[in-house]
C-alpha cells in the first residue's frame, strides 16, 4: 500500500470527542483550502459513526459554505435527525474557527431486494491499459502548472486517474461538456462498505467540475476564473469494489450565472453502476486574474 493511501485511510478515521462529535484532520500537501472530496468524506464517516451495522448509506447531499483550513482539525457535529426501522437519517456539520464550513445530510437504508435496472457504461471507452499513464501526463504538462498545483501532482497521492480524452489540457477549442476518467487507489482499501462509501465520496468530487470549463476551451486552474464546490449529492446503488479500474463518466448540462451543473456515473470496469453524482459548482470570471 502507497504511503498515500495510508494517509487517506487514516484521516478518515476520525476520532471520537464526545457523543456525536468527532475530529479529522488534512493531509499537508501545501493546498491554501481543503479539498472538498475530503470533508465529503469525513462527514459521511462522522454520521455512519452514528447508525447501526446493517444499515448502509444511499445518498447523501451537502452544501460547500466556507473554505475549510487545512492547517487545523475539522469537528464534525452529528445530529440524529431520524432511526426508523429502515431508513435512518442524520445531519453533520463540519466546523472551523467556530463557523460551520460544510453541511451534510445522508440517509441510510437495510438491504433489501427490489427492482432492478440501470444506464449501461459508454461503450466506446478505451481501455486504461491503453491510456497514458498519470506519471506520463505530469512530465508532459507539469512545467505549465502553477507551483502550488505542481507540487501536488508530483506528491504521491491515493487515487491513480487516467483520462481517456487528453485533448482539454493541450486545447483552448470549445470541447463537448463531457470526459471519462479510469481511476484506481493506490492500494486497498478495507473489506467494509462503510469505509468503501466513504473512499468513493472523496474520490466523487475529483475532475468533475473540470466538466463545465470545456465547453469555454478552460480549465479550473486558469488563473483569471474562481472555481470553487457549491453543493454536492450522491446516490449509492450497489457496493463498491477497489480491486480493479473504475469508470467515472461525467457531462455537464448547463452554466450560468457564474455556476456549473455537473453529473458523474460510477462503473465497475465490467459496467456495473456503483454511484452517481450531481454537483453544481462556483465557476466566476475575475475581474483580475491572480498572478
Amino acid at each position: 500500500m502507497s504511503a498515500a493511501m495510508q494517509e487517506l485511510l487514516s484521516i478518515l478515521d476520525l476520532e471520537r470527542l464526545e457523543h456525536n462529535l468527532y475530529r479529522g484532520n488534512s493531509p499537508q500537501v501545501g493546498w491554501q483550502r481543503v479539498f472538498g472530496g475530503q470533508v465529503i468524506g469525513q462527514s459521511l464517516v462522522a454520521a455512519q459513526r452514528t447508525v447501526a451495522e446493517d444499515l448502509h448509506v444511499h445518498s447523501l447531499h451537502c452544501y460547500f459554505m466556507r473554505p475549510g483550513d487545512p492547517a487545523v482539525p475539522i469537528v464534525y457535529e452529528v445530529d440524529r435527525i431520524r432511526d426508523g426501522k429502515s431508513f435512518t437519517t442524520r445531519r453533520v456539520n463540519a466546523i472551523q474557527h467556530g463557523h460551520a464550513i460544510f453541511s451534510l445530510i445522508a440517509s441510510f437504508q437495510v438491504d433489501e431486494e427490489g427492482l432492478e435496472h440501470q444506464f449501461a457504461m459508454p461503450g466506446d471507452v478505451p481501455a486504461p491499459e491503453t491510456l497514458l499513464s498519470e506519471k506520463e501526463l505530469i512530465k508532459q504538462f507539469i512545467n505549465d502548472l502553477p507551483e502550488n498545483i505542481r507540487r501536488y501532482w508530483e506528491r504521491e497521492r491515493p487515487i491513480e486517474m487516467k483520462p481517456t480524452e487528453i485533448k482539454h489540457f493541450v486545447s483552448r477549442e470549445n470541447l463537448a461538456p463531457r470526459q471519462n476518467v479510469w481511476f484506481r487507489t493506490t492500494g486497498p482499501v478495507p473489506a467494509d462498505r462503510a469505509i468503501q462509501a466513504a473512499v468513493l465520496a472523496y474520490i466523487s468530487d475529483m475532475t468533475l467540475l473540470d466538466t463545465a470549463t470545456f465547453p469555454h476551451g478552460r480549465a479550473v486552474f486558469d488563473r483569471d476564473l474562481q472555481v470553487a464546490s457549491l453543493d454536492h449529492s450522491m446516490w449509492f446503488h450497489r457496493p463498491a469494489r477497489f480491486d480493479d479500474w473504475m469508470l467515472y463518466t461525467q457531462d455537464s448540462p448547463s452554466a450560468q450565472g457564474s455556476r456549473g451543473l455537473t453529473r458523474g456515473f460510477l462503473y465497475t470496469r465490467e459496467g456495473t453502476l456503483v454511484a452517481s453524482v450531481a454537483q453544481e459548482g462556483l465557476i466566476r470570471l475575475r475581474a483580475t486574474p491572480n498572478l
